[in-house]
């Protein structure tokens, strides 16, 4: 229910990253059913390991990670707009999941993202490897897309979500959502949860 949830509320910002996501009946009873996505064979480009501290131009720092004994490189994802926007998603769902192999880029230029199941916990569980932008201002077609978002819980979208999450659930997220228009900025990391998945790819 939270990877429909997930699909409902990306779709009502007015992105489509998450492929179209649906409940049917199964042979063992209620189940999502997602879109297929047929991916770039070269995984995009959106994710690399550098030499040194600093990343390099046009990529954005995740953080030092031990690739064998005794050295270590910079796990870096890329400057990219499309990886910015789904990072503001994932803060708005509150995804404390979101790992490289969850990135789909096509051969078309585009991106979607998929495993939302860890997601709209009512406690600040965000966990990503999406922190380049980490304090800073949000883009203005993510400010653009919370204010369509805020617009529709205000309508149907509540409704929607209803049969799929709690309401404390629902709740917790107009609070994000009006956090991040506030704000005006992308979070930070928590010192109180893991601001990372494992394992990060």
């Amino acid at each position: 229910r939270r990877e429909v949830a997930a699909h409902e509320v990306c779709r009502a910002m007015g992105w489509d990253f998450v492929p179209l996501t649906v409940l049917r009946e199964g042979p063992w009873g209620e189940a999502m059913t997602q879109l297929w996505i047929e991916t770039s064979e070269d995984g995009g480009g959106l994710l690399a390991l550098q030499d040194g501290e600093e990343p390099e131009e046009g990529w954005k720092a995740i953080g030092l990670a031990e690739v064998e004994e005794d050295r270590t490189a910079l796990l870096v994802h890329r400057d990219d707009p499309r990886l910015r926007l789904l990072a503001v998603l994932d803060a708005v769902i509150n995804n404390a999941d979101r790992k490289g192999g969850h990135l789909l880029p096509t051969p078309e230029g585009r991106l979607h993202a998929i495993d939302h199941g860890v997601t709209f916990h009512t406690d600040n569980k965000l966990r990503t490897l999406l922190w380049g932008w980490a304090g800073d201002p949000l883009p203005p077609e993510a400010l653009d897309a919370l204010a369509l978002l805020s617009e529709a819980l205000d309508g149907p979208l509540t409704a929607t979500l209803t049969p799929l999450l709690t309401e404390p659930e629902i709740t917790a997220l107009r609070s994000r959502v009006g956090t991040l228009r506030d704000t005006g900025i992308h979070p930070e990391p928590s010192d109180e949860w893991p601001a990372i998945p494992w394992p990060p790819v």
